[in-house]
């Protein structure tokens, strides 16, 4: 089984670093692996997005122009990608940055509050990890404990004070999918799978 995913949103909200957390986890797992970043000149504001291919077979390219899911953490992103995304497949999006919401009815679409998951941690910078516990929470391509094992070489050593936080940032994104989820609440466009399954 073959996982086309794209993590987009502006430079500074962490998207590189979900894509890259995600492919050493599933590279930790035996997977196949391709990670490719994309970003403008500015190190903060400017457009940033990666494109993650996780597989059991051999990956002929890491560049493709159609994906199984898309994280999208602004509205430019879903502006620009949400054409991208192949039928039946996953629009995630924080729903704090997003005035207009996606409007296609053949994919799932999933809002994601991170303002609220973040406020409870008392920390605004693992917006990221919420959003990728999140994701995997629907989408399992790799389970969250072979993400977090993989946090302190993903991470540099002067961040290691804050594994922790990250972690829990990642399970109550998680959390929140999987209640939202089981209590079939819905959604914008077909709302949550029934099962986190993993993607087509």
């Amino acid at each position: 089984m073959t996982h086309e995913i794209l993590f987009a949103g502006f430079g500074g909200q962490g998207v590189l670093s979900m894509g890259s957390t995600l492919a050493y986890a599933s590279l930790m797992e035996g997977k196949e692996v391709t990670w490719y970043p994309s970003y403008g000149p500015e190190m903060r504001g400017g457009t940033a997005n990666c494109i993650v291919i996780v597989s059991d077979k051999r990956i002929s390219s890491p560049i493709v122009s159609k994906f199984d899911a898309l994280i999208a953490m602004n509205q430019p992103s879903i502006d620009k990608f949400e054409k991208s995304l192949k039928p039946n497949g996953v629009l995630m999006y924080d729903s704090g940055n997003i005035v207009v919401p996606p409007t296609r009815t053949d994919i799932t679409i999933a809002p994601v509050d991170i303002e609220t998951e973040v406020l409870k941690l008392n920390n605004l910078k693992v917006r990221n990890m919420v959003m990728l516990g999140a994701f995997l929470g629907i989408c399992q391509v790799v389970n969250i404990g072979a993400v977090v094992k993989v946090l302190p070489k993903v991470f540099p050593e002067r961040y290691h004070h804050m594994l922790k936080i990250n972690q829990e940032a990642l399970e109550r994104g998680e959390k929140l999918v999987i209640s939202r989820r089981d209590a079939r609440l819905p959604s914008v466009g077909q709302g949550f799978p029934e099962a986190a399954t993993p993607l087509a």
